[in-house]
């Protein structure tokens, strides 16, 4: 039940509204609660105080006609004023998103009478510092993104709305502005020459060119007009608190997500489901169904990893057709619509190739490898066709973000879950969660993997861009990109840690454009959240490690063919192997 401001039930109205819990609520103030059931946006008397008040004694008099008080008490109550004591304008919470999958999993648990009349407590899994890392890195990115496709022209005009310049205010301007803040401004000048000015609350503030040079326009006019209402960043404050520097903003139309989940415990420390919770309560983290395109193949290398190949097997990467029924043939072709002939499956991984990845899924069986992706906590039940090497399954960011976090877990993966405990209003515990662990994949192929991951992140790899993070901190992951570019992932993790990240439209059909693949679109998402993660641990100057097990060999291979090479050689790629599948340890080394 919404109550306005981003309140649910009637415990957290009473906060809101009164700064008091429900059972401290006198006559009128349980009456005006009551009263903005109807419709909380109209009759919130932070909106509309003449409404509150009327909405309020109509609730008292069908009390009194109810004979649930005498009339006496509600004619005294209707003649007291409302005396609102809450913050209508605070900041929203810093994860809509992941409070209100907690608040669903509350009412599935215990009802919405519980939950909303008598009260729970709950303590959760979020780590706030690492949300707001996910919320400013994500923001980030996908304005950075926007930008590169372009300037809109402002949607909103307040002298079109019978507003005037000067008489118009905005709720974000009523809550404090530091730098780094992306607020609205009211246009009150747009010369062709010369910068903007532009109304901020009381302040005044000029937007120089070099503000908006991102749109490639030239002149202030050619932006906007007088009463158009824009988003500008704070670059700068003076002494005083008034704005002195200002960018250019645009609210992006592209959607995004990101998750981070601890290896070790499942515990969901960060979730962000879009763009804005205001915008769209649709949450892509754990409902949107995406192709999943190549961030898939670590799945697939995973069961030829565990069926006795190795990161220097020899794979073809040449032309190939397969019948596809009803006389049709599937012709897969690689991103770059190169064939290179043998390579190793480190390559193949490091490169996502895309024939080497459908031929193993050919040579391995479909349906052992989906066996797998089953055990990696995949739900859905994919086709077993050959496409789905290349990520044409649907999935969510939530489980391809599970299912990674098993690699650098040694192979067992936690299920994720967000609410440690539950207690009643009386400190009653109704319900507390740990750990639960699931055996997906053996130790050393997991490390295998993870060796074999953490070249993605080389100068070899689709995530070269990483390099220089990755030489300095054990790092891993996988770029994925959906054919025509609608969807642009990046998942990733540290000994400690998986974060995920996916961009897109929710029309599946839309392209993010020609160049945004996920090392471009996504990647970057993922550095700016594990560059501060990284800044913020106490160990910067004591990295952990990824632990190999007990039976792994490394050798010293050529990265070009994976024959073994002098440990001195400054090119050659540290490889690990399951002992026993190292080459001349009298096993073969699988070609296909």
């Amino acid at each position: 039940m919404y109550l306005g401001h981003g309140a649910y039930g009637v415990e957290a109205a009473s906060r809101l509204y009164f700064s008091k819990t429900n059972k401290q609520l006198n006559l009128e103030e349980a009456a005006l609660v009551a009263g903005i059931f109807q419709t909380p946006e109209r009759q919130s008397p932070f909106v509309d105080m003449k409404r509150a008040t009327s909405r309020r004694n109509v609730v008292l008099q069908r009390m009194a006609d109810e004979r649930y008080i005498t009339q006496a008490q509600a004619d005294a109550a209707k003649q007291k004023p409302i005396v609102t004591r809450g913050a209508p304008n605070q900041a929203p919470g810093i994860a809509p998103f992941f409070v209100e999958e907690v608040r669903k999993h509350l009412e599935r648990q215990y009802g919405a009478k519980v939950l909303y009349e008598n009260g729970l407590s709950v303590t959760t899994t979020l780590d706030p510092q690492l949300q707001e890392l996910a919320n400013r890195s994500l923001e980030h990115g996908l304005r950075a993104y926007d930008k590169r496709h372009g300037w809109r022209r402002p949607t909103r005009n307040v002298v079109a709305e019978n507003h005037t310049i000067e008489g118009y205010k905005d709720d974000r301007w009523t809550r404090g502005i530091v730098v780094g803040d992306v607020v609205p401004a009211v246009v009150i000048t747009a010369p062709k020459t010369g910068p903007a000015r532009l109304k901020i609350g009381s302040s005044r503030v000029d937007l120089e060119r070099a503000g908006y040079a991102w749109t490639r326009r030239t002149s202030a006019v050619d932006l906007f007009k007088p009463g158009d209402l824009v988003d500008v960043a704070i670059a700068k404050l003076d002494a005083t608190g008034g704005a002195a520097t200002v960018t250019l903003e645009q609210t992006p139309l592209a959607e995004g997500a990101m998750l981070a989940i601890d290896n070790h415990s499942g515990q969901i420390k960060a979730m962000v489901g879009g763009w804005s919770f205001n915008r769209s309560k649709f949450n892509r983290a754990v409902q949107a169904f995406r192709q999943l395109g190549s961030t898939f193949k670590p799945i697939v290398y995973t069961a030829a990893i565990a069926r006795g190949f190795t990161p220097t097997s020899i794979l073809m990467d040449a032309p190939v057709s397969y019948p596809a029924g009803n006389g049709q043939i599937y012709s897969p072709h690689n991103y770059d619509h190169k064939f290179l002939g043998p390579i190793t499956l480190r390559y193949a991984l490091e490169e996502s190739r895309n024939i080497p990845a459908i031929k193993m899924m050919d040579t391995l069986g479909p349906k052992n490898v989906l066996e797998y992706a089953k055990r990696f906590g995949f739900e859905e039940e994919f086709p077993p066709y050959l496409p789905i090497a290349l990520g044409a399954g649907d999935a969510t960011l939530l489980d391809i973000t599970s299912a990674y976090t098993t690699f650098p877990n040694q192979g067992v993966r936690m299920k994720p879950f967000m609410v440690l405990n539950v207690k009643d209003r009386d400190g009653n515990l109704l319900e507390e969660n740990r750990a639960e662990p699931s055996d997906v994949i053996r130790a050393d192929t997991a490390y295998v993997m993870t060796n074999m991951l953490r070249g993605v992140l080389t100068v070899r790899g689709t995530g070269a861009r990483a390099a220089g993070m990755a030489g300095d901190w054990p790092l891993a992951g996988k770029t994925g990109t959906v054919d025509d570019n609608t969807d642009a992932w990046f998942v990733g993790f540290d000994p400690d840690i998986t974060v995920g990240v996916w961009l897109g439209f929710d029309d599946k059909r839309k392209s993010l454009g020609a160049v945004e693949q996920g090392a471009f679109a996504a990647l970057p998402i993922w550095m700016e959240f594990m560059k501060a993660y990284i800044a913020g641990r106490p160990d910067t100057d004591d990295p952990p490690h990824f632990e190999a097990p007990g039976n792994i060999v490394f050798l010293a291979v050529d990265k070009s063919n994976g024959s073994v090479l002098p440990a001195e050689m400054p090119d050659a790629i540290h490889e690990a192997f399951i002992s026993g599948t190292q080459p001349g340890a009298n096993t073969f080394n699988r070609q296909q």
